[in-house]
């Protein structure tokens, strides 16, 4: 899709499902998919794609059908791991569609000044995975690392679980409108060095990908954004949204970026 045709999105409403996830014994997205009741004591969360803009359409649908090897290779194992979720939340800002990132701080022991989603592992105050803690646990660490409003973000959908083998994470990643935006800034300053969002239409602009490779081995897309390189679990993600969404342009995928040690 063109920067034009990105950024010309407009507001439509969807026919949509509505859902307060609670208990479940499935997963996260069963949890998306059927209407639950609410869990006593937890806050219920509500997933909807109703009222989406209508450029939003493609990835509520997206989000129904895709499979965890449409997404990623490394999936989650059978057992172990610890779970996580982020917080895909895409908003409207001046130049249209955009995406929020935030950029660790540098001084971290992992994950040391790279792009990423707001997001973390689940705590006890969250709730079980299967009573839609992994969602409450995206909102919360949204909140707690950009300062957002929880209330202002409509949760309309949940991607498969997947892994990252580094870090022994299980995510889930939940996708989010950004219908009532509030500020946002780096909370804490030791975690997270700043706050941001992209235009959908820059990171689908084959000017700014590229393939990074890392010395281990690793390739996988990258976005050269906002003055950073994004890349690893949170580029590949950008990466498969824009393709399933039908927005992915062209690129060159032959153009690579190395990657040191320290990334």
């Amino acid at each position: 899709m063109s920067r034009a045709a990105v950024s010309a999105a407009v507001r439509g409403p969807a026919a949509g499902r509505t859902q307060d996830v609670g208990r479940t014994g499935g997963s996260p997205r069963e949890a998306a998919a059927a209407p639950l009741p609410e869990v006593p004591g937890l806050p219920a969360v509500r997933v909807t794609d109703e009222g989406l803009p209508s450029w939003l359409e493609p990835v509520a649908k997206a989000a129904r059908t895709v499979s965890p090897e449409q997404l990623s290779r490394f999936l989650p194992p059978e057992t172990g791991g610890r779970q996580a979720a982020v917080l895909i939340l895409f908003g409207e800002g001046p130049r249209g569609p955009e995406l929020l990132l935030m950029e660790r701080a540098g001084t971290l022991r992992s994950h040391a000044g790279q792009p990423s989603f707001p997001g973390g592992a689940l705590d006890p105050e969250d709730g079980p995975p299967e009573d839609g803690g992994l969602l409450r646990a995206a909102l919360r660490e949204a909140e707690e690392e950009t300062g957002l409003e929880p209330a202002g973000v409509q949760v309309f959908g949940v991607l498969p679980r997947l892994y990252i083998p580094v870090s022994a994470f299980v995510v889930t990643p939940v996708l989010g409108w950004w219908r009532r935006p509030s500020p946002f800034h780096a909370v804490d300053p030791a975690e997270t060095a700043r706050v941001f969002t992209v235009p959908v239409a820059d990171l689908a602009d084959p000017a700014h990908r590229a393939t990074t490779v890392h010395p281990s081995g690793y390739r996988g897309p990258g976005f050269q954004v906002e003055s950073t390189l994004v890349w690893g679990f949170t580029a590949g993600l950008i990466d498969r949204i824009l393709h399933y969404a039908g927005w992915e342009r062209p690129w060159d995928r032959e153009r690579c970026v190395p990657l040191d040690w320290g990334s």
